[in-house]
C-alpha cells in the first residue's frame, strides 16, 4: 500500500507528562504505520518528566557527576540532554520523500522554525557552524556568552522522520549541571523565562505550529 499522500498533518497536544520509553515506542509504531500507508503525518507536542536521554553520539565523559534522574539510551542523533517539565518537546513524524529527501535541509528547517518562533517572542535565536540547535547571545558577569535554548535530535527510517526538537520555556535549568549538554562544555543553557519572556507552553505551541506549517508547506486542517 502506498504512503498516505493527502491527509493533513495533525498537531497533537499530549496531556500531562509523557513517559519516555512509552512515547518512543508510540513513535516507532506510528512510523511503521506511516510506512504501511495506515497513518498520516503527525507532530506531537508534549512534556516529559525529568530525565536524561543519550543519543547515538553520547559519551560517558559527558556525565560529570552521578545523576539522580532516570537515564535512557535512545536511537536519535546527538549526545546527552535533559528533558523535563517546562520544556516543549515536539516529535515530528513527516515524510521527507515528499520534501526532497534532504536530511541537512530538514535540520535547517527545524532550526529555522525555532528561530522564527523565538523571533515572534522577541528573542534573537542564531545558528552556529558545526553546532546543531539554536543559540542566544547575551552578557553575563560582564562577558558575552552563548547559551543554547533549543536542541535537535532526529532519526529517519525510509525517509520518515521521528524524534525532533526541544525548546526550553521554563524548565529547571539546574538539571543540566551534572552533564555536558550535547557534548559542548564551553557553552551554557538558557530558557525563555530566564531571558525574561514569561510565555506559556500553549503560546509557544501556537507559534511553533504556525511556523512549521509555513516552512514545511503543511496546510492547516479544515
Amino acid at each position: 500500500m502506498d504512503r498516505l499522500s493527502v491527509s493533513p498533518v495533525l498537531f497533537r497536544k499530549m496531556p500531562g507528562t509523557m513517559d519516555y520509553p512509552e512515547t518512543v515506542l508510540g513513535m516507532e509504531t506510528h512510523v511503521s504505520r506511516m510506512l504501511a500507508g495506515l497513518a498520516s503525518e503527525e507532530v506531537w507536542l508534549l512534556e516529559h518528566p525529568a530525565i536524561y536521554t543519550l543519543g547515538s553520539g553520547a559519551k560517558e565523559a559527558d556525565i560529570l557527576t552521578p545523576v539522580k534522574l532516570p537515564l535512557y539510551k535512545t536511537g536519535r542523533g546527538g549526545q546527552i540532554t535533559y528533558h523535563g517539565p517546562g520544556q516543549r518537546v515536539a516529535y515530528i513524524m513527516i515524510d521527507l520523500a515528499r520534501r526532497g529527501r534532504d536530511l541537512r535541509r530538514y535540520v535547517w528547517l527545524l532550526e529555522e522554525g525555532l528561530i522564527l518562533t523565538l523571533k515572534d517572542l522577541g528573542v534573537v535565536g542564531e545558528r552556529r557552524p558545526a553546532r546543531v540547535g539554536v543559540w542566544v547571545c547575551g552578557s553575563r558577569d560582564g562577558q558575552e556568552r552563548e547559551e543554547k535554548i533549543a536542541a535537535i535530535g532526529v532519526r529517519i527510517k525510509k525517509w520518515i522522520t521521528f524524534h525532533g526538537i526541544s525548546l526550553n520555556v521554563n524548565p529547571d535549568l539546574a538539571h543540566y549541571h551534572p552533564i555536558i549538554p550535547c557534548g559542548l562544555a564551553d557553552y551554557g543553557v538558557t530558557s525563555l523565562h530566564k531571558l525574561g519572556i514569561k510565555v506559556t507552553l500553549e503560546e509557544v505551541d501556537q507559534r511553533l505550529e504556525k511556523n512549521f506549517r509555513q516552512l514545511f508547506e503543511i496546510r492547516p486542517p479544515f
